[in-house]
């Protein structure tokens, strides 16, 4: 088995990687071209491959920053001052905004299409985005706090449930171009009826 190719980072990385990031949101990843990510990066090509051997390996690339600053929420989970209901909103909420925003949207849509040809991409997708999720919401719910409120065996497995109320209906609505920009309003409504439902199955008596 060939080892994976070790990307180096230097002064101009970030400004590849943001560079990429443009093109393969307006153009999707089969239509993106190395050429043109150089040019919206203002690098050379021979920069850009100096960082990374070939499209695929860039793309993994701003998949996982990208994924990485979205689904960043432990800091969330550290407000002492919530109580469980409240953070379970709060993780809802950010997790929605999450799976509905334009980066979410667009790499659920290029990682299913590509998914037979390029399965690594739909794999880092899932590792940097929900199993990143769901492994820090199981995290919480195994916190002293958590537990005190919750009767939980499996928090991995509740962890998920959580995560799959928050989708509901408006991800697909979302998903298949019927609804854009969802109001804030309604976001907060799905966010409150799945805590309400998740707390109905796992709250103490």
């Amino acid at each position: 088995m060939n080892a994976e190719p070790q990307i180096k980072k230097g002064r101009k990385f970030d400004q590849v990687i943001e560079g990429a990031r443009t093109v393969f949101m307006r153009e999707g990843y089969e239509g993106a071209s190395v050429d043109e990510i150089a040019r919206d990066a203002g690098v050379s090509k021979a920069t850009l491959y100096s960082y990374f051997p070939d499209k695929q390996h860039l793309f993994l690339a701003v998949l996982e920053s990208e994924c990485a600053q979205q689904a960043e929420i432990e800091f969330l989970m550290d407000a002492g001052d919530l109580s469980v209901e409240e953070t379970l909103h709060v993780i809802c909420k950010a997790l929605m905004t999450f799976i509905l925003s334009d980066f979410g949207q667009d790499m659920f849509r290029v990682c299913v299409a590509e998914a037979q040809r390029f399965p690594e991409l739909g794999r880092t997708f899932y590792e940097s985005g929900p199993k990143k999720w769901g492994r820090k919401i199981a995290q919480y719910l195994d916190s002293p706090r958590a537990r005190a409120a919750l009767n939980i065996e499996d928090t991995a497995l509740a962890a998920d449930q959580l995560a799959q109320l928050c989708r509901a209906d408006l991800m697909l609505k979302v998903l298949f171009g019927i609804e854009k920009d969802p109001p804030e309003a309604e976001i907060d409504r799905v966010a409150s009826e799945a805590v309400k439902t998740f707390l109905a199955r796992y709250r103490r008596p």
